[in-house]
């Protein structure tokens, strides 16, 4: 059976008992086997002030995993535009792409990443006013990149880096229709992060999607990632074990009880009320969690609900390894 390429998200979790210098080796290494496993991009967050997350400067770790692997795509699960000006961005992508041709992508994305008083610590000035400069933002950004549909002439003399032989792929980014709706209108490939937002809205954006998309040189047709999060173990009882700490997670990021990842023990032994119960069974954090056949079952009724050109499999779990190991069951019986 042929299937549509797999990809992964990576957020490099710091765990309890470690530091972020443990979960940036972690993720290095993860990066590692999935450029060995065949996966064909492997992309980083950026958040910022969580506990739980050291990926808060995409464009640095980055560089950092693009040094260390071989052939896979690398890039940004994504950058939150209005966090930065948009000509450091595309200066930072640009320099990426001239020190690894052909094997960067620059997902981008409206969120903030973090909460409110911290987006204000970071752009100096109302989050609600950057988010309103998105759409402006988003076509500099395009234009200083080679994007020559979008107003070259708001540019002028900018150059993005001095003499480029290529640029990254762009990629709009969303968890809502909205994200769908610039895409389309951009003639842009669009992920949407189906692996914290599950609602029906995923049907809704994929819709506004294609109905909406504009060909663009780069993109004749419609191009679509859909992101899941994934564990996937000997059996199907472990997998639901390993799963336990992104269950913790999924809690404390909607309680504001923020930390580090737990290990599957300690998430064995926390007590979850009926309202947790109900979140949960909304948001379970990890939403395929099995035996490899039975995440991959899930992971091919995705694409035909969807009809996703691509997939990319977040997993938050305790240990790096656990992360690797399962990421190599979901490649063999993927049959990548």
């Amino acid at each position: 059976m042929s299937r549509v390429p797999l990809s992964v998200l990576d957020l490099a979790t710091v765990r309890e008992g470690h530091d972020s210098a443990d979960a940036l080796r972690g993720t290095t290494e993860i990066a590692q086997a999935a450029d060995e496993l065949g996966y064909a991009r492997f992309w980083v967050a950026e958040h910022h002030n969580m506990p739980a997350v050291a990926s808060t400067s995409p464009p640095v770790l980055i560089a950092h995993v693009a040094a260390n692997t071989r052939r896979i795509k690398v890039g940004s699960g994504g950058v939150m535009l209005p966090n930065h000006m948009p000509f450091v961005v595309a200066e930072q992508f640009a320099l990426l792409e001239a020190l690894h041709p052909g094997r960067i992508d620059l997902g981008i994305g409206r969120a903030p990443g973090t909460d409110q008083a911290t987006a204000a610590a970071l752009r100096g000035v109302s989050p609600h006013l950057t988010v309103e400069q998105f759409p402006d933002h988003l076509g500099m950004v395009l234009a200083l990149l080679g994007d020559d549909r979008v107003a070259p002439e708001r540019i002028e003399r900018l150059r993005a880096t001095p003499a480029p032989q290529s640029f990254p792929e762009v990629w709009m980014l969303g968890s809502s229709t909205y994200g769908a709706q610039v895409a389309a209108a951009l003639g842009l490939p669009f992920c949407y992060a189906y692996h914290f937002a599950m609602s029906a809205d995923v049907d809704t954006a994929v819709r506004l999607y294609r109905d909406g998309f504009k060909p663009s040189p780069r993109f004749p047709e419609p191009h679509l990632m859909i992101s899941a999060s994934v564990v996937a173990a000997e059996t199907t009882e472990e997998a639901q074990y390993l799963a336990g700490p992104s269950r913790i997670m999924a809690l404390s990021l909607r309680t504001g009880r923020l930390g580090p990842i737990v290990s599957p023990e300690a998430a064995a032994k926390v007590e979850l009320s009926d309202l947790d119960r109900s979140v949960l069974s909304q948001l379970p954090g990890t939403q395929y969690a099995g035996t490899a056949d039975e995440v991959v079952a899930g992971l091919d009724a995705l694409v035909e609900r969807t009809g996703a050109a691509e997939l990319i499999l977040a997993g938050t779990v305790y240990d790096p390894q656990t992360r690797r190991d399962s990421l190599a069951r979901v490649a063999k019986a993927w049959g990548i």
